[in-house]
């Protein structure tokens, strides 16, 4: 695996953690934000959790890179489901700039291990 590689997963890993700890926690701005969105505050715990499940799946994916582009297309998922609910209402545009990146940057492991996910999703 190459450097990069190993630094784009280390900084997935800990800017979910951050993110998922915050959620879970109930810091007052994810619960605005939350708010904000429209969203109840079980679904802020809720996506804290598939965070914290995306981190353990990055950490296992030191060893198993299969699991690895699981949790990089886990995080996309969640990522991209960010931007749609601040697209509904109606954010502006700076808004949707960190969760538009933190949907692309799993990207790079997800093409870099394509082979490992075609092969546990049965897509050979």
């Amino acid at each position: 695996m190459s450097v990069f590689l190993i630094i784009v997963q280390c900084f997935l890993i800990v800017a979910f953690l951050f993110s998922g700890m915050s959620k879970i926690t109930g810091a007052q701005m994810q619960v605005q934000a939350f708010k904000h969105l429209n969203l109840p505050q079980w679904f802020r715990v809720v996506t804290g959790l598939v965070q914290l499940a995306g981190v353990v799946g990055l950490i296992m994916g030191f060893w198993d890179k299969g699991i690895l582009s699981l949790a990089a297309l886990l995080i996309t998922c969640v990522m991209a489901g960010a931007v749609v609910f601040h697209a509904r209402a109606k954010d502006p545009a700076k808004q949707y700039i960190a969760p538009i990146v933190l949907a692309i940057i799993p990207l790079i492991l997800i093409f870099s291990h394509l082979s490992e996910l075609s092969a546990i999703l049965n897509l050979n």
